[in-house]
C-alpha cells in the first residue's frame, strides 16, 4: 500500500501544481497555454495520453495488474528510480520556471530560463516526463503502454524542435549562445 501511495502521490501533486498554477495564471491575466507549436490535435493527443500513462502506472501499483509478462525483481526498483526522478525533474523545471512557464508557444513575451536545472538541459521538464514514460513502462512491462510511450516521445521530440525555432526568434542572439552551452536533453 505505501509503494502505492508513493507511486500515485508525485502524479497527483503534479496535476495539482499544473492545474491550480492555470488558475493562479489567470488571476495574474497570464494565459498559461500558449500556441501548440505543432498540429492543435496532435499537440493536445500526446499532452492528455502522458496523463493516461501516469494513471496506468498508479492503476497498476494499486494491484490492476497491466502487465503482459513478469516484471524481474530489478526492473522495478529500476522503474520506481525513473518514476520519481521524472518528476523530480518536472517539479523543478515548472517551479524553476516560474511565470514564464506555458503549455505551448507563449502569445506574450516571457523571460529566457538559464539558470538553475535550465544550466544542465535546455529541456528538463521534457526529460522528466520521458523518465516517467520509461518508469511506467519498465514497471508494467505492457507492449500497448510501450508504443503509446513511443508516440508521445516522437511527438513531444518535434514540439521541442518547434519550440527551439520559436525561442530563436524570440531570443535571437541569447539563445543560440545559450544552445552552444547546453545540451538539448542532457
Amino acid at each position: 500500500m505505501v509503494e502505492s501511495i508513493l507511486v500515485t502521490l508525485p502524479a497527483l501533486l503534479f496535476l495539482i501544481v499544473l492545474f491550480g498554477g492555470g488558475e493562479q495564471f489567470r488571476r495574474k491575466n497570464i494565459n498559461m497555454d500558449g500556441d501548440p507549436p505543432i498540429h492543435r490535435g496532435l499537440f493536445y493527443f500526446s499532452k492528455y495520453s502522458i496523463v493516461i500513462l501516469w494513471v496506468s502506472m498508479a492503476v497498476h501499483a494499486w494491484g490492476c495488474n497491466l502487465s503482459c509478462f513478469p516484471v524481474p525483481g530489478l526492473l522495478k526498483p529500476v522503474a520506481l528510480c525513473a518514476w520519481f526522478a521524472g518528476f523530480s525533474l518536472l517539479f523543478m523545471g515548472r517551479f524553476g520556471l516560474g511565470s514564464s512557464f506555458r503549455i505551448g508557444s507563449p502569445q506574450e513575451s516571457t523571460n529566457l530560463k538559464m539558470d538553475g536545472l535550465f544550466r544542465v538541459s535546455r529541456n528538463p521538464m521534457y526529460v522528466g516526463v520521458y523518465l516517467t514514460l520509461t518508469g511506467t513502462v519498465l514497471y508494467t512491462l505492457n507492449p500497448i503502454l510501450l508504443l503509446v510511450a513511443a508516440f508521445i516521445i516522437a511527438v513531444h521530440h518535434k514540439i521541442v524542435l518547434a519550440e527551439e525555432q520559436y525561442l530563436a526568434g524570440a531570443f535571437g542572439a541569447e539563445y543560440a549562445d545559450y544552445c552552444h552551452r547546453v545540451r538539448r536533453y542532457l
